[in-house]
């Protein structure tokens, strides 16, 4: 038996519920981990309200991180062995590989030996932020030295991944946020500024900070009004990559800018990079890379203990973090 985390009815934090299960043992091709601590995500909390891309049949399991010890590995795995310390690649489907649990079992194409110098909290703080982070900008955007990219939810642990990897290739991150609260932090984090939403025009203040060259890349998690002014500060042929959707008003599509710029408005999930082997291992080697040189270093905002998953929804909820919530076990 294993305690796991499910809820039998769409809502609120209060819906999770804690739960003993029986997990069989991993089939071939699988690895079965003793979950020491789990990242949460914003998907988490919107297929728990169910407004997730993804619709369970309920009861369901739900997460999308872990770190943890091999508990035990299925046939055909060579890689991994008992013992082994680990983190998981987010899988496509949270509902058929849920993280939050005691013990999970994943296929091992998306187990990664995680470097020793990490503790637990942070490999569990990994792989969606930053996975997402370089497919936006570095497999899709081809962002470079000199370009400028402009970052909404600049403070989640995405729109954090994405300033320390801008500034490891050389651009310039524009951070852009709703309160000054934030913006000493941000500036701590490696942006080169910070905009505040409730206190300057958006548009002017990015023209101002881009200069004639204007913002080449925008990584943005919000949509809504935002779009044109956002639109309106980019360079021709510029590139706007949308993974989110955080506001509740309706999207404008800016078409003067677009017909006018030239510009591409783009779509993204992280499976595209989750669900290509070779892209995959090209965004492992340099999120890796980047932690061994420190120029990737996960934020940790607050921890919660696997008895308070309630509480740490609440928090994930609150939007007031700055960085990753983690559980640990």
């Amino acid at each position: 038996m294993a305690r796991v985390v499910r809820f039998h009815q769409h809502g609120g934090p209060e819906v999770l519920r804690i739960g003993d299960v029986d997990l069989p043992a991993p089939g071939p091709g699988e690895v079965q981990i003793r979950v020491k601590a789990l990242g949460l995500n914003r998907a988490e909390a919107l297929l728990r309200a169910g407004t997730y891309i993804e619709t369970p049949a309920l009861p369901s399991g739900l997460g999308l991180e872990a770190a943890g010890v091999v508990e035990a590995v299925g046939e055909g795995v060579t890689d991994f062995a008992t013992g082994d310390a680990v983190s998981i690649i987010p899988p496509r489907s949270m509902v058929r590989w849920p993280a939050y649990g005691e013990l999970v079992t994943y296929p091992a194409a998306l187990v990664v030996k995680h470097p020793p110098s990490l503790d637990w909290r942070t490999a569990a703080a990994l792989w969606m932020q930053y996975l997402t982070a370089y497919g936006a900008l570095i497999d899709i955007a081809r962002l470079r030295g000199g370009d400028v990219v402009v970052i909404t939810a600049a403070s989640s642990s995405v729109g954090l991944a994405a300033i320390q990897i801008a500034s490891s290739v050389g651009a310039t991150a524009i951070a852009v946020t709703r309160t000054s609260a934030k913006k000493q932090a941000l500036l701590d984090a490696g942006a080169a500024a910070v905009v505040i939403l409730a206190e300057a025009d958006l548009e002017a203040r990015l023209k101002e900070i881009a200069g004639p060259p204007g913002v080449r890349v925008v990584l943005d998690a919000v949509g809504g009004p935002i779009f044109e002014p956002l639109t309106a500060a980019m360079s021709p042929g510029g590139i706007l990559i949308e993974y989110g959707g955080l506001s509740r008003e309706p999207t404008p599509f800016p078409l003067a800018a677009v017909l006018g710029k030239t510009l591409t408005l783009r779509g993204y999930l992280v499976h595209e990079i989750t669900g290509n082997p070779v892209k995959l291992e090209a965004a492992k080697a340099f999120i890796l890379g980047g932690l061994e040189t420190g120029t990737l270093r996960p934020i940790i905002d607050r921890t919660f203990a696997f008895d308070q998953i309630v509480e740490a929804h609440r928090y994930l909820e609150s939007n007031e973090q700055f960085g990753k919530i983690v559980v640990t076990l």
